[in-house]
């Protein structure tokens, strides 16, 4: 440490006096300085070109447990706690979260379904319990509604649809392009809030024709679809936020690019840092 100190004011003060103050020989010193770096300097600079690399190809997106466990996925080895006090001292942060508007519309004189799922957000397999739900994006020509189905068994987005009026006809679009692709079995739950675009007559023909049945939350409790209401703050988070304003084709193909992202490349915590799509297929071997 006295070497170092003395490297650094060298340009302040002769270094013959700060030899003599700090009780060091002068000969150490300049041996020090023909040494170079030290190794523990030299793995930090190259685990920063690591970790610079990796925060930037997730837009800002990774906190350092995202990239530390990238970076052992790659073969580095390396420590959280050291990829942590890395990225403190370069000041590379994920983006915070913000609060948004509400979309749900509970003044509807149509029949509630049961609460089933009552916070249970396990599923043993795929495709056995789905949730869903709508949120605003604001663009430079005005909103957009975005709703999603979610898989609870991997976090995955399995169907969604935008459009820029908030009625039945997006949810029951995004429903049915999840039921295309997914092709689930007869033992579906869909879990949703209250809202007049779950409840209405158009939703419930589609729930009936593929013998699904519907849970919704209680009344007011976004805690009832923890899930869907973490993947919203994500979104807005590490997408919508960060791009600002933009017109609507933009936006829109940007949401689709990130949900690609988010089920295809993105790791999730609650997956012990695997994708969803990896988790999927850990299983299904």
């Amino acid at each position: 440490m006295r070497f170092v100190f003395i490297a650094a004011e060298k340009a302040n003060f002769r270094v013959v006096t700060m030899c003599r103050v700090l009780r060091v020989a002068r000969s150490g010193f300049y041996a020090w300085c023909k040494r170079g770096e030290s190794t523990r300097a030299r793995s930090a600079k190259t685990a920063l070109v690591h970790i610079r690399a990796t925060y930037r190809h997730h837009k800002a997106r990774y906190g350092s447990p995202r990239v530390h466990r990238e970076l052992c996925d790659q073969g580095l080895s390396i420590g959280r706690h050291r990829v942590a006090r890395l990225m403190k001292s370069e000041g590379l942060y994920a983006r915070q979260k913000r609060r948004f508007r509400k979309t749900t519309n509970s003044n509807h004189g149509f029949r509630l379904a049961n609460n089933l799922v009552a916070r249970h957000f396990e599923a043993t397999a795929p495709n056995r319990i789905w949730l869903s739900d709508i949120t605003y994006v604001y663009t430079r020509e005005g909103w957009l509604y975005l709703v999603c189905f979610l898989d609870v068994h991997s976090r995955r987005i399995v169907g969604w649809d935008i459009d820029d009026t908030l009625d039945a006809s997006s949810t029951c679009r995004a429903l049915c392009r999840a039921l295309a692709e997914r092709r689930p079995s007869r033992n579906l739950v869909i879990h949703s809030d209250r809202g007049i675009q779950y409840a209405s007559e158009e939703f419930r023909r589609v729930l009936r024709v593929h013998d699904i049945t519907q849970s919704m939350s209680r009344k007011g409790d976004c805690w009832d679809n923890a899930p869907m209401e973490s993947f919203w703050g994500t979104l807005k988070r590490e997408l919508i936020e960060a791009n600002g304003t933009a017109p609507r084709l933009v936006v829109h193909q940007a949401i689709a690019d990130y949900i690609d992202y988010y089920n295809r490349e993105r790791k999730h915590s609650t997956l012990d840092y695997v994708t969803p799509v990896e988790y999927e297929s850990e299983r299904a071997a």
